[in-house]
């Protein structure tokens, strides 16, 4: 069974709830109700007060086959609906679209009308697709609340960029009704494929003292390793994340985190672990070099002197590696490129030993650094090459633990 015939199945039978909430992007509802239908789910949706004024429950029932529920009390002959028999009844929880008041009343417990109550009861695993204007989704106290979401262990499907309701141009868009369903069967495809599966991933920066004020760096958030080990450990696997000096939380209770500084404190960890594990994934941006001195006090400037700094190379971890690594075990990496990209990142895949390597430039827009997103091209040990198109971190993560998944079986 090819994995897109499986992906088909996935959602066959699947009871899913879908949330609707008072935005302009409600209508996608619709689309996403159809697509879940093709697919053999059974869908039930519930909408807010707000989100009736968006899209009528006529047109939604006629697409689910089911009654809209909106209220606690639908009749005045003592019936209610009861948000704790749906919390019990679903497979998953979809709320799409997902305003800023919404998503706020979801992370700190406002159950104020029939959708929130059902999220609170919900026993399943919940998506979140946002939906809202450029600056509501970037101010900080959305993000916060997003971030808390996630804690509580909530899938957040990032919305792209593109013109909103407003006529403006940025992020906040709902992602497209084809990209969520992929969501939910991709989780449903793989939620314990690598179940038993000890997996050691790096991810961040390194930082190198000059001295107690200044370090060599560079311009890594972690997000993608992050994603990654978010990625691993829902999908079964026990996951030990070394993380540089990054701003990042680990929401899994599956993943240990190890918090490191320095590529030496790196190559400790990272070599003292492997030889336990199946998989390293080697994701982290590791600084290729230190300054051989680091001065106990902070160097004073002097406009009559140069400042000279002597630059020693650090350890290669995943040369490191590369050399302990069993037949058994699996080792993945990581390339950054800004020119002769498939050419560099064949010579780095050989040279490290590694299964695969996951190749990014940065001359792809929306690729690299402190983004969302990734463009990535995964080349085996053999040269093949697979090319992906810009895509959320998060969905990055799900392709290449996908190709992860391959090796195995």
């Amino acid at each position: 069974m090819n994995l897109e015939f499986a992906k088909n199945k996935m959602l066959s039978g699947k009871k899913i709830i879908l949330g609707i909430t008072g935005s302009i992007a409600a209508y996608k509802a619709a689309y996403i109700i159809r697509g879940l239908i093709k697919k053999g789910a059974e869908v039930q949706v519930v909408i807010t007060p707000s989100g009736k004024e968006f899209i009528t429950p006529l047109t939604l029932s006629t697409l689910s086959s089911k009654p809209v529920i909106s209220d606690f009390f639908s009749n005045r002959d003592g019936t209610w609906n009861s948000h704790v028999d749906l919390g019990l009844w679903a497979d998953v929880m979809l709320i799409a679209p997902a305003t800023a008041s919404t998503i706020g009343k979801l992370a700190n417990g406002i159950a104020d009308n029939m959708l929130i109550t059902t999220y609170l009861s919900c026993k399943a695993p919940v998506f979140i697709a946002p939906a809202m204007d450029l600056d509501m989704f970037a101010h900080p106290s959305t993000q916060q609340n997003m971030e808390r979401l996630r804690s509580f262990g909530n899938y957040i499907i990032e919305p792209s960029e593109g013109e909103l309701a407003s006529h403006l141009i940025g992020k906040g868009r709902m992602e497209e009704p084809d990209t969520i369903i992929r969501n939910l069967e991709t989780f449903f495809s793989s939620r314990q494929d690598l179940q038993k599966k000890k997996i050691l991933i790096t991810a961040g920066p390194t930082y190198e003292a000059i001295d107690p004020v200044r370090f060599i760096g560079n311009y890594s958030s972690g997000k993608m390793g992050f994603a990654l080990a978010e990625e691993c450990a829902r999908r079964g696997a026990e996951v030990t994340l070394i993380a540089g000096p990054v701003s990042l939380s680990a929401h899994h209770p599956a993943i240990n985190r190890i918090d490191i500084q320095t590529a030496d404190e790196m190559y400790q960890v990272a070599s003292s672990l492997y030889p336990a594990m199946d998989t390293a994934i080697l994701c982290a941006a590791v600084a290729d070099y230190k300054s051989e001195i680091v001065y106990n006090q902070k160097i004073k400037r002097n406009k009559e002197e140069k400042l000279s700094l002597h630059l020693i190379p650090n350890k290669d971890i995943a040369a490191s590696l590369g050399q302990i690594k069993t037949n058994q075990q699996k080792l993945i990496g990581f390339a950054l490129e800004t020119g002769n990209e498939i050419e560099n990142a064949i010579v780095k895949l050989k040279k490290k030993n590694f299964d695969f390597i996951v190749l990014n430039s940065l001359r792809d827009s929306g690729a690299g650094f402190q983004v969302d997103t990734n463009k990535i091209v995964i080349i085996d040990s053999k040269g093949e090459k697979t090319h992906y198109p810009l895509k959320s971190k998060q969905e990055v993560a799900s392709d290449i633990v996908n190709k992860l998944v391959e090796l195995f079986e």
